[in-house]
Order: C-alpha cells, then sequence, then structure tokens
C-alpha cells in the first residue's frame, strides 16, 4: 500500500534529527573521557610530578683574559713627619723672672702660635712674657740653656744655624764662646728682641765673688806686712816660732786668694749673653708646618704646645696582612679622592715603620690565590698593616687634609691573555697539587693545574698535562 510522498519525507527527516543527536552525544562523551584521562593521575605519578630534578654540579666557563691584580684600600691625606713640640725649659731668665728681669712674673703665652703657619729658620714661633721662642734647624733638641762656658753637640748646632742666618760666630768649635755670644746678640737685635744679658742674681753674685778677690788681697797683704820682730840682733826659740806662724798665715792667705780668684774665672766663664732652654726649639727638618696647637694666649706653656709636621702630602692607609706581603717599596700607587680628583704616589713603609718593604715572592702570590699559606704567614693575615704612600706632587691632593681617598696599587699582570676561573674553581689533591673539575657531558674529569696571578676572586691557571680551553666549564658549586 502505497503512502502519500509527503508522509514519506516527513518520517525520513525525523530518522536523521534522532541520528545526530545521537552521533552527537557520542561524540560528547568520548571528549569527556578523554579530557578526564588527561587530568586523572594515579597515586605513582602524583608523586613524582613533584619529586625535585637529580641536582648537578653549578659550572662557569673557563675564560681567556689579560689579568691585573691591585690591592685597594682607604687611605686618609696627612702631612709627612708628625711630631711633638714643647719647650726645653724657662723662657728668659727663670719661671718667676719676667722679661726685664723683673722678679714674680710667671710664664705666660704672650702671642701664641698659628696652626697651619710655614716655619723657617729663626723664625719666631711665639712669645712668652714678651720673649721669643725662635726655630732652628738640627737634629740634637734643646734640653738647656747655652751660654759661655758651655760645650757639645748642641752648641755645634747653633753655632752653624747661626752661620746659616749669617751671623758668624767664628769658628765652629762646639764651644760658646765670645764670638757665639756676639753672634746671638746680633741676632735676637735683628728680630727685635735684646738677647739674655745677666740676670739680676748673676750680677749680685759676680759683685759677691769680685768682692771676695778683694777681701782675700787684702788679708794677703796684711799679713805680708805683719813681719815678727825681737827686739835683739839675734834670733830667739820664740822669734822662730813667730816667723813659722807668719809663714804659715802667709800661705793661708795666698790659698784663700787663689780660690777667690778662681771662684770668680769660673763665673765670668758662664756670665755673659746667654740662649736661655725655652727660646730655642731645634727642628730635623725646615721649613716645616705648624700642624696643630696646644696653647692659646694666656697659657702656661708646660707640656705639649703642638705639633710640627713637614711640608710632604703622605697619604695613610691600613692593608690586611695578607694583600700587605704582596707590596714592595716604590710601587705606584693610584690616589682617587671621592669627587674624583687623583694623584700618584709611591709605596714608602709597610708595616714597621722604616724604609724596608714587607715582599712576597710568587711562592706568597700562589699560595694566596690557592688559600693554601703556612703557619706564620696564617697566624697574622687578617691584621691590619699600616702603609705610608708619598705623593711628590699632591696637586689637588694638597689641600685636602684629612681627606678619605681610593688607593690603589698595582702588584702584578697576567704576561697577555692567560686561562682565568673563579678561586672557588680551585681545589687541592690529597698530594698538595692544585686541580680544577671539568665538566664534559655526564663525566667531571680532573685536571691539575698551576696557579698564578689572582686578581678580584679570578685566578690564573696553566693545565699540567691534561687538556683545558677557554670555553670548558669548570665546576664551582654543587
Amino acid at each position: 500500500m502505497s503512502r502519500p510522498e509527503g508522509e514519506g519525507a516527513s518520517r525520513i527527516g525525523s530518522g536523521r534529527r534522532r541520528l545526530g543527536v545521537v552521533v552527537g552525544a557520542v561524540v560528547l562523551v568520548g571528549a569527556g573521557g578523554w579530557f578526564a584521562g588527561t587530568q586523572v593521575q594515579s597515586p605513582a605519578d602524583a608523586a613524582a610530578s613533584h619529586t625535585a630534578p637529580t641536582a648537578g654540579p653549578v659550572t662557569v666557563a673557563v675564560v681567556r683574559q689579560s689579568l691585573t691584580a691591585s690591592v685597594v684600600a682607604t687611605g686618609s691625606v696627612e702631612f709627612a713627619s708628625p711630631r711633638p713640640l714643647s719647650l726645653a725649659g724657662p723662657v728668659g731668665s727663670g719661671a718667676s723672672s719676667g722679661a726685664d728681669g723683673s722678679e714674680g712674673a710667671e710664664q705666660r703665652v704672650t702671642k701664641a702660635p698659628v696652626a697651619g703657619t710655614k716655619i723657617k729658620e729663626g723664625d719666631v714661633l711665639m712669645t712668652v712674657n714678651g720673649r721669643p721662642v725662635f726655630a732652628l734647624g738640627g737634629s740634637v733638641p734643646m734640653y738647656r740653656a747655652l751660654g759661655p762656658g758651655t760645650s757639645g753637640d748642641d752648641v755645634t748646632q747653633l753655632q752653624k744655624a747661626l752661620q746659616r742666618l749669617g751671623f758668624g760666630p767664628g769658628s765652629i768649635s762646639g764651644t760658646y764662646g765670645q764670638g757665639t755670644a756676639n753672634a746671638v746678640a746680633d741676632w735676637y737685635k735683628s728680630k727685635g728682641y735684646d738677647a739674655q744679658e745677666p740676670s739680676p742674681a748673676d750680677q749680685q753674685q759676680l759683685g759677691s765673688l769680685e768682692q771676695a778677690v778683694s777681701a782675700a788681697q787684702e788679708a794677703l797683704l796684711t799679713t805680708n806686712s805683719a813681719v815678727p820682730t825681737t827686739g835683739s840682733p839675734s834670733p830667739t826659740p820664740q822669734s822662730s816660732t813667730d816667723q813659722q806662724v807668719h809663714k804659715i798665715q802667709v800661705k793661708s792667705a795666698q790659698k784663700a786668694l787663689d780660690l777667690a780668684n778662681d771662684a770668680l774665672s769660673s763665673f765670668k766663664a758662664t756670665y755673659g749673653t746667654k740662649v736661655p732652654a725655652g727660646e730655642v726649639v731645634f727642628l730635623p727638618r725646615l721649613p716645616a708646618r705648624l700642624d696643630k696647637v696646644s696653647v692659646k694666649t694666656g697659657d702656661t706653656p708646660s707640656g705639649q704646645i703642638g705639633t710640627v709636621t713637614s711640608s710632604d702630602v703622605v697619604v695613610q692607609a691600613a692593608v690586611p696582612g695578607t694583600d700587605a706581603q704582596l707590596l714592595r717599596h716604590g710601587m705606584t700607587a693610584q690616589l682617587t679622592t671621592a669627587d674624583g680628583k687623583s694623584a700618584t704616589g709611591t709605596v714608602n713603609v709597610v708595616g714597621d715603620g722604616s724604609d724596608s718593604s714587607s715582599a712576597a715572592d710568587s711562592s706568597a702570590t700562589a699560595s694566596s690565590a690557592t688559600g693554601e699559606t703556612d703557619s706564620a704567614s696564617t697566624s697574622d693575615s687578617t691584621a691590619a698593616v699600616q702603609v705610608r704612600i708619598t705623593v711628590p706632587e699632591p696637586g689637588p691632593l694638597a689641600g685636602e687634609t684629612g681627606a678619605a681617598v681610593k688607593v690603589t696599587i698595582k702588584v702584578g699582570a697576567s704576561d697577555g691573555k692567560v686561562l682565568t676561573v673563579p678561586m672557588a674553581a680551585i681545589h687541592t689533591s690529597s698530594d698538595g697539587r692544585a686541580r680544577v673539575q671539568v665538566a664534559r657531558g655526564d663525566t667531571v674529569t680532573d685536571v691539575h693545574v698551576t696557579v698564578g696571578l689572582s686578581a678580584a676572586g679570578i685566578v690564573e691557571v696553566k693545565p699540567d698535562g691534561g687538556a683545558l680551553k677557554a670555553g670548558e666549564r669548570v665546576v664551582v658549586g654543587e
């Protein structure tokens, strides 16, 4: 039985729609299963996914480069040769005498020294009770008054200084005589002062000694005129005794006169123009610079009155003992201030204050690179060592006293480009030989090396027998 054509078409369309729905459902179910399958893990897989990867060695590349080793430190700009300045004794005739010889005047600074003053030979540093304190060149410190009758190296020093100033004392004999006294008087007068003449006490003592001589002379004349007589032409036992007594009296009077003359001569030998102990300061090197002042006007000039230095500029720096071992006398130092000013200096003193150098040989350089040092060198390796650097031409540093500067001292350089590795790559074998570990693929190979120059944590290496090339990677950690 045939069906109408429209009805058949409707049934076919409806069947196709049901088939599409079924197919779509199957596809969605399959996709959901795939997604779930990719997200769901077994406990073993989950544990494996959270386990850290196997650790491998930390490596860095071997580099071929030029290497320069330098010691770097911080220093301070100072003036050279500081030394304390003090007076050796009273200025003028004494602590209780004024400039005019009056009694009761204590020692007081009447014109204080001025810090920063450049001191030349013959200059007046300061005044005390109106009296001058002069600076003269000499290595023997002033320690006593110099005057007629004194002798020694300090007198020779004074005579040479007077001659340099144009006041010739005569011969440079080391003995203070009249020529030296005249030169001292002329020198003081040229500076507007009177040289120290005998004090009232000295004048009184001179008068007393002269009176003693006169009295002794009179006593001798009186004794000589008292000739004993007997009243008869022939001597008697009594007259013989009188004559003996007379001779003894004459001899005693003569001895008293001789002693009085000796005392007067000795005193006159030291009587005259003097240089009081406090009126001269001898300085080993002139011109000098008055760096610091410890007294002011009105103070008593006891103890240290200041500090003098030379006019030369130096830099004082402190470096670790291991670095100091690399420094030598005469090495060049580059000096740089915080604002970029620079100058060149020379290493002058390392450590002990002498001009000898504290040097290091190649083995010391190698040991510092490998970290292997003997007990003598390690016992004080961290202690700071003082280094003094002279600056012949300070230039911009001349006005930078007290300023901090960066000090860079080149202690060595490689011969061209060399193989280098970090210090951490150097290991020491049981036989004491240095080695590096080279990572090649999945293996690590030991290569023995000779250690050379080191700088800023980098060290020069030369392979001993084994191969080592730039670009290969060496182990520096795990």
